[in-house]
């Protein structure tokens, strides 16, 4: 069964905010934080996007639930930097072989690791407390998004739940059929990289029909269409990303006056 179980306080102060409004505070927020490459300012960025969950009425369960598969991103960096990282300065912490663990490179982990956590986590929050179809009218009334685009996404945004739907039924009919993996390592990789095409296939099999269904409908005729709900943007929806970029501009200063800042470029 696909969980309809809202994810956020709806009537919190900033989740009642234009869509278009927190997407573009999001926006704002991670890039300023791409500029540097310091553990400082990702991590008071962190700070400030988790002091703000309640404002957003979402709760930290939820989003340590969302924002699980970015542990094994982070595990990813930290390893590859282990293994591979061309600079190896600061004190020797574990020399094992080829592997040689520094201070320098534990640093430049942290610091990618803060920063994808940084980055990603406002992304988390914006899509936790925003209906698909209240970003899809506000795409096309705010943004001046193409219809089709707008409709495309909120269409998207419908039938990702059902993936992992049908990722079960896939695998239930495999086993009725005696497919299984066993213990073997190999096979479950074999399997699950067939089942991943199967589910592939079968998206882009409905998204062929849905851009069909939307050619029938006049979507790509430009012909202007007319919006059942209105998306109002007012002052408190541009203060919001005015807040984002001071917030993001603080944490970066505050790394530049300790001494910290490493820039991206340069």
């Amino acid at each position: 069964m696909i969980s309809l179980e809202p994810v956020a306080t709806p009537d919190a102060p900033l989740a009642r905010r234009n869509p278009v409004a927190k997407l573009a505070a999001a926006l704002v927020f991670s890039f300023i934080l791409i500029a540097t490459l310091d553990p400082v300012a990702p991590a008071i960025a962190i700070a400030v996007e988790l002091a703000v969950l309640p404002l957003f009425g979402v709760r930290l369960r939820v989003l340590a639930r969302r924002a699980l598969p970015l542990l094994v991103g982070a595990v990813g960096i930290v390893v590859t930097l282990v293994l591979f990282a061309a600079e190896r300065s600061g004190r020797v912490l574990v020399e094992a072989g080829p592997a040689v663990v520094t201070s320098g490179v534990l640093l430049t982990a942290l610091g990618l690791v803060l920063r994808m956590f940084a980055v990603a986590l406002p992304g988390v929050i914006v899509f936790a407390t925003t209906d698909p179809t209240d970003l899809a009218d506000a795409l096309v009334q705010n943004a001046k998004a193409p219809a089709r685009f707008a409709i495309g996404a909120l269409a998207a945004f419908r039938l990702v739940p059902l993936l992992g739907q049908e990722w079960q039924m896939i695998s239930m009919a495999r086993r009725a059929r005696g497919v299984e993996a066993g213990r073997s390592p190999l096979a479950k990789l074999r399997l699950f990289a067939s089942t991943a095409f199967a589910l592939l296939v079968g998206a882009i099999r409905r998204g062929t029909r849905l851009a069909v269904a939307m050619d029938a409908r006049g979507f790509d005729a430009g012909t202007p269409r007319t919006v059942a709900r209105r998306q109002r943007f007012v002052a408190a929806d541009a203060l919001l990303i005015a807040a984002a970029a001071a917030l993001a501009g603080a944490a970066l200063t505050v790394s530049v006056l300790l001494g910290t800042f490493r820039p991206l470029i340069g």
